[in-house]
């Protein structure tokens, strides 16, 4: 019943909360970070890790290092724009202009449709391979539901739960399997020389810059808001449960390199996509039995529910908090309200996400709205640094609490990349 009581409790002041000032105080309150970074570390960054491996063997463990640290800042900006402000993301991102709120509501409708029936799709993949008794669809319109039904339910610490067990099984599972193949250490400390291979600067560029990013990295602060952290004084601790999101990150990302450069390096086998890693588990079982199969399926599995749940639990704050702001144009009274999981303009974009995309599962995706998809989304990672640049140099921030040299020079370094794969992409597109 305790459990219970604390799972429901929404209404218990942050001043009630014990501020942690110990490492280990700090490190027992991780929470909102691992939801960021479980979200963020889906089936495309193992295919993508798995495919390096597999062609340039540990070449690129400094890139999975320096995209790490790069989701670090930027996941440690949008924390600090909430705590040292009080404001959410949205807020500061309508001190930009009309354009970027514009932007941000556009993207969130055609990226929810879209994305909701890929990531219900690779759920189904993932678990139609370990049982099938029913089809990759039905399998899809099980996990979406039930991640409707987990998120509608408005427990936050229930979710935040169910997350920490997945990433743990994630960590487990492609650790364990990496164990089997582990490198020599001179092959290993080679890795982290910068080099780049012929032939694979994009595919470098696209690891740095994939390796646990997505939009729900701008939910972070309505996460540190459900975990009661608010105000300045838990800057610290948001800065440690980010530093473990992104080192757990970069490890997980890591054995996924391994397995492909110790299994799949110089072999000639080629992987793509979600189905790729259905071949790599098919292959690991024929080489080491069915019991290894079975750890990187649930690895599999591990990543995609994750990140459905993640998103299905994390932007519907974003949409619901911009229906807010268009509300206090209105209504002021508006202006000092808070989101919350229960509220309507939450469950529609929750609905959204769940219920529409099944369409998709049936009739296939229209081209067009996967191009404006696309166009969007390569946008959407230059538009959060770009805005975080601007916002946390701004007068907003007390002085103390501004970008200094490092994080503005990663920030920088941030939106200079990401702008280029912007580029690259929609070129590669139209």
């Amino acid at each position: 019943m305790k459990v219970e009581k604390d799972l429901n409790n929404h209404s218990q002041p942050p001043n009630e909360y014990k501020k942690p000032t110990s490492l280990k105080e700090k490190l027992s309150m991780v929470g909102p970070g691992l939801a960021v970074a479980a979200t963020g570390v889906g089936t495309a960054d193992m295919i993508t890790a798995i495919v390096l491996g597999t062609s340039f063997g540990m070449t690129f463990v400094w890139a999975i290092i320096i995209g790490s640290v790069l989701k670090y800042f930027l996941n440690e900006g949008v924390g600090r724009w909430y705590l040292a402000t009080g404001k959410t993301i949205l807020e500061g991102w309508r001190s930009l202009g009309s354009w970027a709120t514009g932007y941000f509501s556009t993207y969130s409708i055609i990226w929810g449709f879209v994305y909701g029936a890929a990531a219900a799709a690779t759920c189904g993949m993932a678990m139609e391979a370990m049982f099938p008794i029913m089809p990759i669809w039905g399998w899809a319109i099980v996990h979406s539901v039930v991640g409707f039904l987990l998120v509608f339910s408005g427990r936050y610490l229930l979710f935040e739960r169910i997350m920490t067990v997945l990433i743990a099984i994630m960590f487990i599972t492609i650790i364990g399997t990496a164990a089997l193949f582990l490198p020599s250490f001179g092959d290993f400390a080679k890795g982290f020389i910068p080099t780049m291979p012929d032939g694979s600067f994009m595919m470098a560029l696209g690891l740095i810059g994939g390796v646990g990013g997505t939009i729900t990295m701008a939910s972070y602060g309505y996460w540190l808001k459900e975990k009661k952290w608010e105000g300045k004084s838990w800057i610290s601790v948001m800065r440690t449960d980010s530093k473990v999101a992104y080192t757990v990150t970069a490890i997980f990302t890591i054995a996924s390199l391994i397995i492909g450069a110790q299994f799949l390096f110089g072999t000639g086998v080629t992987l793509s996509g979600d189905q790729g890693l259905l071949t790599l588990a098919e292959m690991l079982g024929e080489e080491f039995g069915a019991t290894l199969r079975w750890l990187f399926l649930i690895a599999f599995w591990s990543a995609a529910f994750s990140s459905l749940l993640g998103v299905w639990n994390g932007v519907p704050y974003l949409f619901a908090d911009f229906i807010r702001l268009m509300k206090a144009r209105k209504d002021k009274s508006y202006e000092n309200k808070s989101v919350e999981e229960t509220d309507p303009a939450y469950r529609f974009y929750l609905a959204w996400l769940t219920f529409p995309p099944l369409i998709l599962l049936f009739f296939g995706k229209p081209v067009q709205l996967i191009i404006i998809y696309g166009a969007l989304g390569a946008l959407f990672m230059p538009f959060l640094a770009i805005s975080l640049v601007i916002l946390l140099n701004s007068k907003k921030v007390e002085a103390q609490f501004r970008n200094k040299w490092l994080a503005n020079s990663v920030l920088i370094g941030c939106v200079i990349m990401f702008v280029f794969l912007a580029v690259n992409q929609l070129m590669g597109m139209f």
